[in-house]
């Protein structure tokens, strides 16, 4: 079976001395009628390859030559084709954030590892979580607050203490960052479905930014985050390395 390959790198040098290589060894077909994309970089690179590509139908498949990996395999040159013939398959739903802000205009983004709300000035933000309707919280005194996805919950959830998920529950962490007040409220684990609404409290003394996938809007006053299940991110794994065994290694590090 002959694979025609996209291969997309980051600035890093490293990452682009490695691409220049596989194209010269493999060749290099154009994203829109490639069998598989494969991304040259680190973490960060990945997300931007897979919301630059989320409408083509080939699958990302990534190699390290950046500082983070958890979304990449190894980088190893020789043995490309092999690799992506015995890849196993990920399927990721991203997060649909809907950010309004204080001169009243809107701001839409995917995010595939979550949405962030993060105070702007020095002073702690003050937040009232909505979930399906319904007011849990009057008011959070915290740093920021996060709702992560499974893929995402290794990486900024798990700094703020949030729990680790398994790739495939239908499940959402709402995860506060740095928390004063409630001072021991570390989250809740919501379902996939929910509709989640994060209201923020005197924006104009105590601005809060939103944050997709570091896809940032400035100023909101008001967040909505919910699951977009019509969009399916396809990602490529090397067998025995998928997102369940690293979801699972990383808690026994």
């Amino acid at each position: 079976m002959t694979l025609s390959i996209a291969f997309t790198a980051s600035d890093a040098p490293s990452a682009q001395t490695a691409r220049a290589a596989l194209v010269a060894r493999y060749g290099d077909a154009p994203e829109d009628s490639a069998d598989v994309i494969v991304a040259l970089g680190g973490d960060g690179f990945m997300l931007q390859t897979l919301h630059r590509t989320q409408a083509l139908d080939a699958p990302v498949y990534g190699m390290n030559r950046g500082t983070v990996g958890f979304l990449m395999n190894a980088f190893h040159e020789s043995d490309l084709i092999e690799r992506l013939q015995e890849a196993q398959e990920e399927v990721l739903n991203p997060l649909r954030m809907r950010a309004t802000r204080m001169d009243g205009s809107v701001h839409e983004a995917l995010a595939i590892n979550e949405v962030s709300l993060l105070r702007q000035g020095p002073q702690a933000a003050k937040l009232k979580i909505t979930v399906d309707g319904r007011l849990r919280m009057e008011e959070l005194v915290c740093d920021g607050a996060l709702v992560s996805t499974p893929a995402g919950s290794t990486a900024y959830n798990y700094s703020a203490h949030g729990p680790i998920l398994p790739i495939g529950s239908d499940v959402l962490a709402l995860t506060a960052i740095a928390p004063f007040r409630p001072r021991r409220w570390r989250g809740a684990l919501l379902p996939k479905t929910a509709h989640v609404r994060i209201d923020v409290t005197d924006p104009e003394k105590r601005p809060v930014m939103a944050d997709a996938d570091s896809r940032s809007v400035r100023d909101v006053v008001s967040v909505e985050i919910q699951s977009a299940p019509e969009v399916a991110h396809r990602i490529l794994f090397d067998p025995g390395h998928g997102l369940e065994e690293r979801l699972i290694r990383e808690q026994f590090v």
